[in-house]
């Protein structure tokens, strides 16, 4: 296997940590990849999923955004939150997209819609990863 090294951190706890032979991620300007020898970078990343290719299979976390650094085939992921497909709570995921929609749906002044729309944004996003990569 390459010698890449991935963690991820959250706010809340380390949530990977090994080998990987690539990961993808949802750039703020575009999804990219990196592999091992890839160029320094500390680059951003918005609500999407982040591809782990490991050994045997991929693994894959619906995250909230944050930011990637690259040096030395060491690749460092801090998130502002992160699960893995298998971690998602469909039951709170759908919970949290019917809360977002009333919200958006109300036209109160009183709505933060932009806090809204994120919010049914990674709603959307833990759904999708959820019910298309879960085992």
């Amino acid at each position: 296997m390459s010698e890449l090294f991935l963690e991820i951190i959250s706010p809340s706890r380390q949530v990977f940590s090994g080998e990987i032979k690539s990961i993808t991620v949802p750039g703020t300007k575009g999804r990219f990849q990196v592999l091992k020898n890839h160029a320094p970078i500390i680059s951003t990343f918005e609500i999407g999923m982040i591809r782990v290719d490991l050994k045997d299979k991929p693994k894959y976390f619906a995250t909230a955004g944050g930011t990637i650094e690259v040096l030395n085939n060491k690749v460092l992921v801090l998130a502002d939150s992160i699960e893995s497909s298998d971690e998602i709570d469909i039951d709170r995921a759908l919970k949290a997209k019917e809360r977002a929609e009333q919200r958006l749906s109300e036209k109160r002044s009183d709505i933060d819609v932009e806090r809204a729309q994120a919010a049914l944004a990674r709603a959307l996003n833990r759904i999708k990863v959820k019910e298309t990569y879960s085992d």
